[in-house]
């Protein structure tokens, strides 16, 4: 047998699946004979922490293998983590080896060590948390992974109990009276979230955990307010840039729902769209102004362009039947020239020239692909010189370039979950998890189930509200 055989035993394999990419320069095997015995290794100063019980190693030191080349890596260890190169992982840096655990592939230092701090920031910040309230049931095994620490993860709780210290609650559904209550951390979903709607029982892959405020609600500072108003982002821009331009060529967007079809053609005319949102959700409650309902936004629409081509597009989560907003087509056609009921919300753009809305995120995301945008509301994008604002927010009115949007927004600001591994994880890596659909988990046979049920009552909700006997 080659010296190029190393032995490893089963249980090594077992306990990290990923094993075979620490050591590429090596054929592994479970018979001893002849091969290279791994004598021991550890995963020294780069212990990855644990999230309820999912943890996977990024370094082991194998100092019974021969030593190689070291990266400098002092600059980025303080970038992450603030502190210089522990004199223990310096030591280590020879015998020690890298892989990503997502891809299973081969790493550096250099890329491990911001997912290193990644986990580590994460696993603290949810220590922190004994409670979360709010949660619907079938959002919380997402949600109890999402808060996972070494210890299992916070206990989901009825009441902000006085005596609690950090409660994560579901924003949406916070109780007025603990509003001004400290110590809440408000959650919600993240700006690039599954594939297919909440309402649908789809989890989230991202949440937004903001311990100030929430970004919908313009009325107070919110943490995603401060990192756009107050973040210097030159480290970012390019790491900012290269997401946009990876979101944009996936045509990448909250729900990723399928493409839908062609709008007719309107030679000589500005394609403008307006998009409708669910007419009680917390971002028309805390952030509309003036108009607050799909029929007004359509008018005023329709009032400030006159000639142009008007395409108007329901919220999809209306369109199942559950939502108030629901605008019947014969309505919708008051104002414009076409009603497209079903498709991704990122094919629409790329035949549009400006979108009209309220305070939806689809804003945001006509933004990312260079279309011109008229804010109604105050959405967490607007105020910032790159908005037509009609009524603009409070406190706002640094001006910010896309990319530096793009940092705060989806970078700095929300969190993301691995829908494989249930790791922590950068939005780089939920974007390719995205364009492969397959490796997400199903729901399980019941849940479908329980969806064939859920979407025929919503069918027939939506008949009744097209009928006018169900609020619209």
């Amino acid at each position: 047998m080659k010296r190029d055989t190393l032995w490893l035993p089963p249980a090594w394999r077992q306990a990290c699946p990923h094993v075979a990419a620490f050591f590429p320069d090596f054929t592994l095997t479970e018979r001893p004979d002849g091969a290279t015995a791994l004598q021991s290794w550890n995963e020294g100063g780069w212990e990855a922490p644990s999230f309820n019980s999912r943890r996977m190693p990024l370094a082991v030191v194998a100092r019974s293998l021969p030593a190689r080349p070291v990266a400098d890596i002092a600059d980025m260890w303080i970038q992450e983590f603030g502190v210089p190169v522990p004199a223990a992982v310096l030591a280590d840096l020879p015998w020690t080896r890298f892989a990503d655990p997502f891809t299973g592939r081969p790493n550096t230092a250099l890329l491990a060590i911001p997912l290193l701090a990644l986990w580590r920031r994460t696993e603290a910040a949810n220590r922190r948390i004994d409670g979360l309230m709010g949660m619907a049931g079938w959002k919380r095994p997402a949600i109890a992974t999402a808060f996972g620490h070494r210890e299992g993860h916070p206990p989901f709780v009825e009441n902000a109990d006085a005596s609690r210290g950090v409660v994560a609650a579901w924003a949406s559904s916070l109780p007025p009276a603990l509003e001004v209550r400290p110590n809440v951390w408000r959650v919600e979903d993240g700006f690039i979230r599954s594939i297919g709607l909440g309402v649908n029982f789809a989890p989230a892959a991202s949440l937004a955990v903001d311990t100030v405020g929430i970004h919908y609600d313009p009325s107070k500072p919110s943490g995603l307010e401060r990192i756009l108003a107050e973040t210097d982002f030159a480290p970012w821009l390019a790491r900012a840039a290269a997401l946009r331009e990876a979101i944009t060529a996936r045509n990448i967007t909250k729900y990723n729902l399928p493409d839908g079809g062609t709008l007719p053609a309107s030679p000589g005319r500005r394609r403008l769209l307006v998009v409708g949102q669910v007419e009680d959700d917390a971002s028309i409650r805390k952030g509309a102004a003036a108009v607050r309902t799909n029929a007004a936004l359509l008018a005023a629409a329709r009032a400030a362009a006159p000639d142009a081509f008007i395409a108007y597009k329901p919220h999809p989560d209306v369109q199942t039947g559950y939502r108030r907003g629901y605008l019947p087509a014969r309505a919708a056609r008051r104002w414009a020239d076409c009603v497209v009921e079903s498709g991704n919300i990122g094919t629409l753009l790329g035949q549009m020239d400006e979108l009209h809305t309220m305070t939806s995120l689809a804003g945001f995301e006509a933004l990312l692909r260079g279309v011109a945008v008229t804010c109604w509301g105050m959405p967490f994008y607007a105020g910032w010189g790159l908005t037509d604002d009609r009524a603009p927010p409070p406190r706002r009115g640094r001006r910010l370039t896309l990319d530096e949007l793009v940092a705060g927004c989806l970078i700095l600001y929300p969190r993301y979950q691995d829908p494989v591994s249930q790791l922590p994880c950068p939005p780089e890596l939920l974007i390719d998890r995205l364009a492969a659909p397959a490796l997400w988990p199903p729901l399980s046979a019941a849940r479908r189930r329980y969806v064939l049920w859920w979407r025929l009552q919503g069918r027939l909700l939506r008949l009744a509200r097209h009928a006018g006997v169900w609020p619209r």
